[in-house]
């Protein structure tokens, strides 16, 4: 006679795994329904209609329902037996995952925010914009008040004053005035939002596209026909090898600039045409008198400056102090002298 059978249905909605319909023996242990579960004893137990059941009763033990529920026991510290409970441990893991990781920044905002916003104050670019020597971009006013109150960060200490910007013009995007990107290349019609390169002619300051110069080979600037050289043509935004070969070409710049005045300040103190006034002083007290002794102050004389044609005497009668009057005042009228009636 063969043996009685049941229909169990075994649930396992801890281990995120879907139910199984299962028929067995009335008289095998419930863990033979586990068989095929690789579970240690210790860390599950067995539930039906919220009754326990050990996994060593039988089948035939389940209620009608027959449906049997899979749960995993907590996880304990240590052996089991209360002295180690791990808290610290639990606490250090907690911890560490609810904390809040920063936010990692979208390289391709990072590089539209680049060409659409200004460097320094983050507001979006407006004329009149300026770059400085290194291809970075800037509204102009913002950039001119943080000169003057002295409040520039020093990642753009490189920024000495008005000589090291460059004024730029953008060609306007048609009809995206309130769009994020409002230029692009006069030429190409590339938008100017990172994807493409860009760069600035340093003589007139106009903004176009790589790919508009390589194609159209010409020695003037395609918007304004001023002539350039290779060395005038700035990258906007350049890459990091772009940049050290502006910031060195910065330097020499400054450097070629700082020995010119040295240079002009040392002619001009070898000459006599920029000496000191104190040497030039000097140099005529020897002249005019003995050694040690001060030359005498000349006396000014308006008559000795008269113009061409001029009476001399007329001419110095308008100085007061180069006309000594005879007349008196009188009782009657103290301010008009007498016989000028």
């Amino acid at each position: 006679m063969a043996p009685a059978t049941r229909s169990v249905v075994l649930r396992l909605d801890d281990l995120a795994l879907p139910p199984r319909y299962l028929t067995v023996a009335s008289d095998l242990p419930l863990s033979h329904l586990l068989r095929s579960l690789p579970l240690p004893s210790s860390s599950f137990y067995l539930t039906s209609d919220g009754r326990p059941f050990p996994p060593s009763a039988p089948v035939a033990s389940l209620p009608p329902s027959a449906s049997l529920q899979l749960r995993l026991r907590a996880l304990r510290g240590g052996g089991g037996d209360g002295g180690s409970t791990c808290a610290e441990s639990r606490d250090c893991y907690l911890s560490m995952y609810l904390a809040k990781k920063p936010d990692k920044a979208d390289p391709n905002e990072a590089r539209l925010s680049r060409f659409t916003c200004c460097a320094l104050s983050g507001e979006p670019l407006a004329a009149p914009a300026v770059a400085d020597r290194l291809g970075n971009l800037f509204n102009k006013e913002p950039l001119v008040e943080a000169l003057l109150h002295k409040r520039l960060p020093k990642a753009l200490s490189h920024i000495r004053g008005l000589k090291d910007m460059i004024p730029i013009h953008l060609h306007p995007k048609p009809g995206a005035a309130d769009e994020e990107v409002r230029f692009q290349c006069p030429v190409t019609g590339f938008e100017f939002n990172g994807k493409s390169q860009f760069l600035v002619l340093r003589g007139c300051g106009h903004v176009l596209s790589v790919k508009a110069l390589k194609e159209v080979k010409t020695p003037g600037c395609l918007v304004c026909h001023k002539e350039f050289e290779e060395a005038d043509k700035m990258p906007i935004n350049g890459t990091e090898e772009e940049v050290a070969a502006l910031r060195q070409r910065m330097e020499e710049e400054r450097g070629k600039l700082k020995d010119k005045k040295d240079k002009k300040l040392a002619n001009g103190l070898s000459g006599s045409k920029h000496a000191a006034p104190a040497a030039i002083a000097d140099t005529e007290k020897l002249e005019n008198g003995k050694k040690g002794e001060a030359a005498p102050a000349k006396r000014y004389k308006a008559a000795d400056h008269a113009p061409a044609y001029a009476n001399k005497k007329v001419y110095a009668s308008i100085f007061t102090s180069s006309n000594k009057s005879d007349f008196k005042e009188t009782y009657s009228c103290r301010s008009l002298p007498l016989g000028r009636n």
